[in-house]
């Protein structure tokens, strides 16, 4: 990954890795979701730097190689988004096109509400805004064997991740959250154990894709990715308006899983969404499963593309 600038940037006294690439007067920056870090962009980065764009990529405190946040418990959304206007600020960059996946997308819009000046557009890959005026309270009508439900207990995702190495644990996450259906565990089951050890990797997802995601694991581990996104809760940020004002894309697999979570796809195709993001574009792509970016590169690649070129 030779063509990739590496830098570390003391944020708010940590020090937050960024992987760098391309130049221009425009300005692209990818937020990932979980359980990824900077690589799992690195189709769009080269793409985006091609065109003639600036573009970065971090990872998110306590990802990859960004320092972990000291009190790791009081670690929030909140801080993913001053830490974000703070990378800005050091590398001198007054606006930016944010392209955000899984639950990066509300660290970026939420920066896109407190800061619109600051914000060319947003893309979201693999989920929608929602407004705090129309909750979808989709744990209620899932099993208790839910993933996400399961990662909210304090030790209980450890004691699951604890049994197994960083390479095996996003080995096991990538197989399960590729697949169409929301993973849920049995009564007696963990999550981990629904994965059959001899399930072959997505054909889009190296052994040295895996390689790479496990060595930078093994820094940073899983706890601050279990306590941001899955733990933290979404504090008053003190914005009223929840209204988008932004150009946005949102694109979906259909055949991701999220689409499984109650309300959500009735959401977005029913274009209840736009009532929040007026200008926004939805692009669902049929065979695009939840790492849709990794999977479907060239595609995803044209539709961030096309989009950035509209609002330049």
């Amino acid at each position: 990954m030779e063509q990739f600038q590496h830098k570390f940037i003391e944020v708010q006294g940590l020090k937050l890795h960024v992987a760098e690439i391309g130049s221009g007067p425009n300005v692209v920056m990818f937020l990932h979701g979980f359980p990824e870090i900077w690589y799992s962009w690195r189709h769009q980065m080269v793409a985006m730097a091609r065109a003639g764009f600036r573009v970065l990529a971090p990872d998110f405190r306590g990802y990859g190689l960004s320092d972990p946040p000291p009190e790791l418990e009081k670690a929030s959304f909140g801080d993913l988004i001053k830490d974000l206007g703070a990378l800005l600020d050091a590398l001198g960059i007054d606006k930016v096109f944010l392209v955000a996946k899984d639950f990066g997308v509300f660290p970026a819009y939420m920066f896109s509400l407190l800061h619109q000046e600051r914000v060319q557009g947003v893309v979201t890959l693999g989920f929608p805004h929602r407004s705090p005026s129309h909750p979808i309270k989709y744990h209620e009508h899932l099993p208790e064997g839910f993933y996400i439900s399961r990662w909210r207990e304090p030790g209980r995702a450890e004691a699951d991740f604890g049994c197994l190495d960083a390479k095996t644990v996003v080995r096991n996450i990538y197989i399960l959250f590729s697949r169409s259906e929301i993973p849920i565990a049995a009564e007696n089951q963990e999550i981990m154990d629904i994965v059959d050890p001899s399930t072959p990797l997505p054909s889009w997802f190296t052994e040295l894709d895996l390689e790479e995601y496990s060595s930078l694991y093994q820094k940073s581990g899983v706890r601050t990715a279990l306590q941001i996104p899955y733990r933290s809760s979404k504090e008053d940020l003190g914005i009223t308006d929840f209204i988008i004002k932004v150009p946005s894309l949102l694109v979906m697999g259909g055949k991701d899983y999220v689409l499984k979570f109650p309300g959500i796809e009735e959401y977005i195709r029913s274009e209840k969404v736009k009532e929040f993001v007026p200008q926004l574009e939805i692009v669902f792509s049929p065979e695009g499963t939840h790492f849709i970016q990794e999977q479907s590169p060239n595609e995803v690649n044209q539709l961030i593309l096309d989009f950035l070129k509209k609002h330049i």
